[in-house]
Order: structure tokens, then C-alpha cells, then sequence
């Protein structure tokens, strides 16, 4: 008999956090929310509002609007190109030899072309963009499922956390955002590759950018180079799991 670890696939992580059921969404959240490290890791009222939308809001969809809603003007947030040599290369190619990585706690790490991405099943989906800063944009989003990428990787039974590493970069320090496997798994959270009904913009991100719908803008990561699994925050920047609530205190949890 293999002593080969098992693999968390996408069924079993469903069963575990209770993506169709909300008995095991609620027991599969409780045992993170109530981990001393996490708890400690989070302010008071982000952990009561982190406990609240996991246990009221459960897997509900972010509203979803109509082309006639949409934005004339939509604002880039944070960088609007990035300085990393290996980015600056791509983008001038195209991103023809462009990669995303995806590795840490994963079973079959992963350097995925552009092309793979878009080959892969699609979402798209008409959100409102909230800004931390008090702004909102309503656009057209469409990418590859989070889900579908992990599920490739195959993610190993500990990892509890999602990290995007990205190309921009403040002051010399690149960005980098994380989400739990719930906001992972949800059915809007995808790899934006493609913004109203073209290629996404460089100043929205290009080639890639998060987007999870039920977050605030700042978690909505941006030239993303690599995707890594991990089991915890504390070795990620600062060890509040994002550039922003490192060096100006923002909520992890950014719910909305």
C-alpha cells in the first residue's frame, strides 16, 4: 500500500468546508476562525466580521449586473504597470512565453501559458469593483475559475491559503495578497485574463489579476507571476498575508 499522502481534491475539499452544504461550510470554517493563531492574527471586529460572512453569507454570489450598467470610465487601483524585468520581457512579447506558476503545498506544481489558462473553462461575470479609497466601477470580467487552476495543482491536505505573488511593486517591495479556500473556491473568484470583452488592459493587470468578488479592491491582486500554497501567513511579508495590511494596517478580511 502507497504511503503516498492523499491529495485534497476538489470533492473532498467541497465535503471538508461545505461549499454544498452549509452544516459542513460552517463546521469546516469554525475550525480556522477558531484556531488561536488565526484569531490572534486577526483584529477583533475583522475576526467577527470574518465569522459573520462566512456563517450568514455562506457561498452567495456577489451581485451580478448587465452590460447597460456598465462603467464608462473604470478607474486602475494601485500600480499600472509593473517594473519586474521577466514581466517587462513578456509584455513585449505578448506574453507569448508568459508562465504562471503555481506551487507550495500542491501535489503537481504547476507553469501554465496563457493559452492553457484561456483553453481552460471560462467564467465571465458583470461585478462592481469597490475601492478601499471610496470609489466604485461596475465591469466585465472573464477568466479562468480559481477552483479549476487548484484543482490542477491538486492541493495538499494543510494548505489553508491561497498567495498571489505579483510583478508590480511599491518602493521596491513586489506585491502579494492571500484568500482562504473559501473565497478560492467560490464560483466568481477567477484569473481575469479578460476585461469588456477584450485582452485585460496592462493598468488592470495584464495578463492576469485576481478577482474575488465579495473582497475589497486592494485584494483584487494584479500582474500576478505566481500562485503559491501555503499552510500559513506568517512567513508571508510581514506576516499579515498582504502588502497593504503589512505597511498601512488594512484588514486582512476584506469582505463586503
Amino acid at each position: 500500500m502507497s504511503d503516498r499522502p492523499k491529495i485534497l481534491t476538489r470533492r473532498r475539499f467541497l465535503t471538508s468546508v461545505g461549499v454544498g452544504g452549509s452544516a459542513a461550510l460552517v463546521a469546516g470554517c469554525d475550525a480556522l476562525s477558531r484556531s488561536p493563531d488565526f484569531r490572534g492574527f486577526l483584529g477583533t471586529g475583522e475576526w467577527l466580521s470574518y465569522r459573520i460572512q462566512r456563517f450568514v453569507g455562506g457561498n452567495a454570489l456577489a451581485r451580478e449586473f448587465t452590460e447597460a450598467d456598465l462603467s464608462p470610465d473604470f478607474r486602475t487601483n494601485g500600480n499600472t504597470s509593473a517594473r519586474d524585468p521577466e514581466w517587462r520581457t513578456h509584455a513585449a512579447q505578448g506574453f507569448a512565453n508568459y508562465r504562471l506558476a503555481v506551487d507550495g503545498l500542491v501535489e503537481t506544481p504547476q507553469a501554465l501559458s496563457l493559452a492553457e489558462l484561456k483553453a481552460m473553462p471560462s467564467r465571465t461575470q458583470i461585478t462592481r469593483h469597490d475601492c478601499v479609497e471610496g470609489w466604485s466601477a461596475i465591469g466585465k470580467w472573464t477568466g479562468v475559475p480559481l477552483s479549476a487552476v487548484l484543482d490542477r495543482a491538486q492541493l495538499s491536505p494543510n494548505a489553508r491559503f491561497i498567495v498571489f505573488h505579483c510583478a508590480d511593486d511599491f518602493r521596491g517591495t513586489p506585491y502579494y495578497e492571500s484568500i482562504d479556500l473559501v473565497d478560492a473556491f467560490h464560483p466568481q473568484t477567477i484569473l481575469a485574463y479578460g476585461m469588456n470583452d477584450g485582452d485585460l488592459p496592462t493598468g488592470h493587470g495584464a495578463p492576469l489579476r485576481l478577482r474575488v468578488e465579495r473582497q475589497l479592491g486592494y485584494k483584487q491582486a494584479k500582474f500576478i507571476m505566481r500562485i503559491e500554497a501555503v499552510a500559513s501567513l506568517a512567513a508571508i511579508g510581514q506576516g499579515r498575508g498582504g502588502f497593504w495590511e503589512d505597511v498601512s494596517s488594512y484588514n486582512w478580511y476584506a469582505g463586503i
